[in-house]
């Protein structure tokens, strides 16, 4: 990379739910993983914490800190394709939006990703971002090599062969290992995916959640809570030809509907809660069937403009159901109103640490409130059943767990705080969030 950093006047940082600020001493903008290097060498001389932000996309505060923020805007772009070995290699600070579409050009493609791509590849890799898949789950089980900047200022590669303990760790980092400044993910011939979505009744998914998983490649779905209504989408991959949505219907799905009615009916929600299951019939209703068939971040990702916050926990696969029936039924006797759908994905158990999938196949339900909207109750109650099901945060979304806690779901926990006792023992990249989620 070429160019020089800049380092400016330190302004409060917000992410991107406004939930979340932070006023750093200083912010750097870095160009290079020297640059990178000589920030966190700065940082020690003066006895202040470093922490990188990429988008803002945690709701939790994973990313703030008091000391020097790295902002890795210039830290982006691809540095190397690698057509034998199947790998790209890309700056930290490169917004998936940015990958995808540099990789459709090449011809190439991810095998799964999450629903949205504004978040930077360091920021979705270390927060544990996933889509859903049967076989394939987060992005960071796509990793096959990560460079860091490490505590004392030094630049560390590591793969399964090079400083392989540091790489089983660092794919899922929070943050707390290094500065990621690279990351080389395996990567595929682009393919084609057939999306088919369709309405379905509450009962109806529930009931037959096991055979959809096993049926579909990717499986998904949405509950609108005071409803019966459920929006499923299977996603499975299609020798073509391709069949996009066309510009029009897509528009007025993703963002008439999607976006600007639903920031409407929102509003006036978080104004009116009494109006909020009266409008969740509505929208229920709404649902329609469709089937599009594009490359696969067209299909995978949906713009997401209206604001909220979210909290999500990982759950054996096997529990899945059986706690979001709880959800409902604690919604029901209770007086919340909630206006978000209720979301629920999949992933195969991996290898990593810290991955919420770390050693068992999961099921994932996400609970959202809107911007604004008094989340306390709510969480609360989801966080009951989930920790009764033995559920493990995503580290990038609202929670309320600690090291206790977590040492007990995890287990290679210990790995990898020893892993940080040994790579960071000043605490450099620490802040109050890794202290409560990963101890002192």
């Amino acid at each position: 990379m070429s160019g020089s950093s800049t380092t400016g006047t330190a302004r409060t940082w917000r992410n991107w739910a406004g939930n979340i600020t932070a006023r750093p001493v200083r912010e750097v903008s870095p160009a290079s993983p020297d640059e990178v290097a000589d920030a966190v060498r700065r940082a020690a001389e003066d006895g202040l914490t470093v922490k990188t932000v990429g988008t803002g996309h945690s709701f939790t505060a994973i990313a703030a800190t008091s000391g020097v923020l790295i902002r890795p805007d210039l830290l982006t772009g691809i540095r190397a394709i690698d057509r034998t070995a199947m790998t790209v290699t890309v700056e930290s600070g490169t917004p998936l939006r940015r990958l995808n579409q540099a990789l459709a050009r090449e011809g190439l493609s991810l095998t799964n990703m999450g629903d949205i791509m504004v978040q930077t590849v360091a920021g979705a890799v270390s927060t544990g971002t996933h889509g859903t898949g049967r076989e394939s789950g987060s992005i960071a089980a796509q990793i096959t090599a990560l460079e860091l900047v490490k505590a004392d200022g030094s630049l560390l590669t590591c793969s399964a062969s090079e400083n392989p303990e540091i790489f089983a760790a660092a794919r899922i980092g929070l943050g707390a290992l290094g500065v990621i400044t690279a990351v080389t993910l395996a990567v595929e011939p682009l393919f084609l995916l057939t999306a088919d979505e369709r309405p379905m009744t509450f009962d109806e998914v529930t009931s037959e959640f096991d055979a959809l998983h096993t049926e579909n490649e990717h499986f998904e779905f949405f509950w609108f809570p005071h409803t019966e209504s459920c929006s499923t989408k299977r996603n499975n991959r299609s020798a073509g030809p391709a069949e996009p949505l066309g510009r029009l219907g897509a528009w007025i799905d993703d963002e008439l509907f999607g976006n600007g009615l639903f920031q409407v009916a929102n509003s006036v929600g978080r104004a009116v809660p009494p109006a909020i299951p009266a409008i969740a019939r509505l929208a229920g209703r709404s649902f329609s069937t469709r089937q599009y068939t594009d490359i696969p971040y067209k299909v995978f990702t949906s713009p997401r403009r209206v604001r909220f916050v979210e909290m999500e926990y990982a759950l054996p696969r096997e529990a899945c159901i059986e706690a979001l029936r709880e959800i409902r039924a604690m919604i029901e006797r209770s007086p919340l109103r909630v206006s978000f759908p209720v979301e629920v994905r999949t992933t195969p158990a991996d290898d990593i640490p810290l991955s919420t999938a770390s050693e068992r196949e999961s099921a994932y339900i996400a609970v959202h409130l809107y911007k604004g909207t008094p989340q306390r109750a709510f969480f609360t109650a989801v966080e009951r059943i989930m920790i009764a099901h033995g559920g493990r945060p995503h580290w990038g979304k609202l929670h309320t767990r600690n090291a206790e806690y977590l040492s007990g779901l995890y287990p290679r926990f210990g790995e990898f705080t020893r892993l940080r006792d040994r790579l960071d023992p000043d605490r450099r990249f620490g802040n109050d969030y890794l202290r409560r989620v990963l101890g002192d």
